[in-house]
């Protein structure tokens, strides 16, 4: 981890602390308790011990299958733990670092962390008593509440929870397509070697992420030497699709920004982002500070572009761009028609980072446990899918309206818990996701404005404080509080 900004960070928080009369530890206490601690689910120490007393387990049996062990799938298997007297549950998930701490990456992308900080070993947090199927599954045969791995094993179940998360399409990419699917964590030399040595990057991988940041550091000296007045090309894109963390390729523009700062380099480069929909964020007021952010930090955007193609050797990123006109009058409605309409934009670029598209895993759109769109259909409240009531979803691979942060995912894994244990008892199902999603969006080294809101699309704070300023409180918890909340929190103990 680079310490010097850590460093730098509490001296100006010092400083800043000492004209409120407050000192340092005040605030981390602040910052670790009723920050983080609110944040994960928790205000304090007593709010754990009571509900470790108000813990009452079913004595319900059945076998519970979870295919996926990333955060949702073992966050999950050992809240169930929690609350069954005689749980039969089992992991299938083939990936060694299933668990790996994915919000790290923008961190590693940025040079904050290192990649063996966001590395976690599935095998260091398989629950007692969870069994675990190092495989991965092929075929889902929900009508007999069976399912087939690739090594052949069949398994059946009595209930199932969807966990498998999502896969990255670089294969989308026309110039991309020897990337294929990736996944975050895992091997994915293939992608590394697809996008080449020359400025193309994605922190949507682990590796992808350390690659990143030799990317920008190449790019960042290649500013700094610049004297003939032509800037350096920063550009940034957002796709057609639904993403993990939308505010992820924003946290990367804006960590680039500031190691450009840095180096005494900005003057000589140039930011550009390219979002495929029409605004920033889905938040009209979150919209709105990050327009602001965008305009003071002197950046230059283009609404409704989608990547779809990069020539690697011209380094050339091509864009569907559309936007829509005015048609003919309509006599029958009295209005004028709408008319879509779209051209293809060729940007020359020196530093690329990809947001791939993203979409549900193969083995499952192509199941019947997949939509038309390939997402796993729930009832957005209960989690539970809306054909086979034995079986439920969450995190990323679940159809709902928002959701795919893990922020999102400590709120759905209670409510599936409680649930799937009310469906095995042959009750109601009691608890309800109100589709709370946080995003902890960093504008600079040492400030992240903490974007939190539900499906009204309006903010919900936890702290009594305008959510639309940037805090160095928010960056404390961002870089030291986290990781183990969800870590710890959650994977290892199923409480936050």
């Amino acid at each position: 981890m680079d310490h010097k900004y850590i460093n730098s960070m509490l001296s100006q928080m010092d400083k800043d602390l000492a004209a409120k009369g407050m000192s340092r530890r005040e605030a981390m206490k602040l910052a670790g308790i009723s920050g983080a601690g609110m944040f994960m689910g928790a205000t304090n120490a007593s709010a754990n011990e009571k509900e470790e007393i108000k813990e009452v387990k079913s004595g319900v049996k059945g076998k519970i299958v979870i295919v996926g062990g990333g955060l949702a799938g073992m966050s999950t298997a050992r809240r169930l733990l929690n609350f069954l007297d005689n749980p039969d549950i089992t992991v299938i998930e083939p990936e060694a670092l299933s668990v790996s701490y994915q919000p790290g990456q923008t961190l590693v992308g940025g040079g904050i962390w290192d990649i063996d900080d966001i590395r976690v070993k599935r095998d260091d947090y398989i629950p007692d008593g969870v069994k675990i199927i190092k495989e991965k599954v092929i075929d889902f045969h929900p009508q007999i509440n069976e399912l087939t791995t690739a090594e052949g094993t069949v398994v059946k179940y009595d209930y199932l929870v969807l966990a498998t998360g999502l896969h990255l399409d670089f294969e989308r990419i026309k110039g991309l397509e020897n990337a294929g699917r990736a996944m975050s964590a895992g091997d994915n030399s293939k992608l590394l070697k697809a996008m080449g040595d020359d400025g193309i990057c994605s922190i949507y991988t682990a590796e992808g992420a350390a690659a990143t940041w030799t990317q920008m550091q190449k790019f960042i000296e290649k500013a700094k030497n610049k004297k003939d007045g032509e800037k350096v090309q920063f550009v940034f894109t957002h796709p057609n699709t639904p993403v993990k963390c939308g505010g992820a390729p924003k946290k990367i523009l804006n960590l680039a920004n500031a190691r450009l700062k840095e180096a005494g380099a900005r003057g000589n480069a140039e930011l550009s982002f390219y979002p495929n929909g029409g605004v920033m964020f889905g938040v009209p007021q979150y919209h709105d500070a990050i327009v602001g952010q965008f305009k003071r930090e002197g950046y230059k955007w283009y609404y409704r572009h989608n990547l779809i193609e990069v020539d690697k050797e011209k380094k050339i990123a091509t864009f569907d761009s559309k936007w829509q006109e005015k048609g003919p009058f309509d006599p029958i409605m009295r209005d004028f028609e709408v008319v879509s309409k779209h051209e293809k934009v060729r940007v020359p670029y020196d530093f690329l980072h990809v947001t791939p598209p993203q979409l549900a895993p193969r083995e499952i759109a192509e199941s019947d446990l997949g939509s038309a769109k390939g997402w796993v259909p729930v009832n957005k409240e209960t989690l539970q899918h809306i054909r086979y009531d034995n079986v439920f979803a969450i995190g990323d691979v679940a159809q709902v309206p928002m959701g795919k942060t893990g922020g999102s995912v400590r709120k759905q894994y209670k409510v599936l818990v409680t649930n799937l244990i009310a469906r095995m008892e042959g009750k109601k199902l009691p608890a309800k996701y109100a589709g709370y999603t946080v995003c902890p969006l960093i504008t600079t080294i040492g400030t992240v404005m903490l974007a939190e809101f539900n499906w009204t699309r309006e903010p919900t704070p936890s702290f009594p404080l305008d959510p639309t300023v940037e805090r160095w409180m928010w960056w404390l918890m961002k870089i030291h509080l986290l990781k183990p909340m969800t870590v710890v929190g959650m994977i290892q103990t199923g409480r936050a």
